[in-house]
């Protein structure tokens, strides 16, 4: 049985294929955090162990909210390596390790680029698909983002 919530179908399916995106951001993340967390080593190895954890526990949650999300509006949600890859913005670098300043400039970017996706996603979802609840949950995980961008912006010297 098709949700009815108020939202044309055809909205419901463009908002589908924008949560699909998030979730693909959120895991390729996930997977690069975990990365570096088992590659870290050197000064402040274990804050940066830990914070690495802490945020890709965080990001792991966030997106089963989104898939659930997902669900909740009757799409489906994408869930292989090869569907995250296709559908990210974000870029992996197999095979390379880079040193420690490197991976926290590289998640910075990588955070900075997701809170721009949601920012610009959840002004599409509420204003051209008519979706106020989805906008609502796309500010929540931008806050987020942002808090994790800043988090890891505080090991550079400005």
């Amino acid at each position: 049985m098709k949700p009815d919530l108020g939202i044309a179908q055809k909205d419901l399916t463009a908002v589908h294929k924008i949560l699909n995106k998030v979730l693909a951001d959120g895991n390729i993340l996930y997977i690069k955090m975990r990365k570096f967390h088992w590659n870290l080593s050197g000064d402040n190895f274990m804050e940066l162990h830990l914070l690495f954890e802490d945020q890709y526990d965080a990001i792991a949650e966030a997106a089963d909210e989104v898939a659930e999300r997902i669900a909740t509006l009757g799409g489906t949600a994408i869930g292989t390596t090869t569907e995250f890859a296709k559908e990210s913005q974000l870029k992996e670098t197999p095979g390379k390790v880079p040193d420690t300043q490197g991976m926290l400039k590289e998640l910075v970017g990588d955070h900075e680029s997701i809170v721009k996706s949601l920012r610009e996603n959840l002004d599409k979802v509420e204003e051209d698909h008519k979706d106020a609840g989805t906008a609502d949950f796309l500010n929540g995980l931008m806050q987020e983002h942002e808090k994790m961008a800043w988090k890891l912006r505080k090991y550079f010297k400005d």
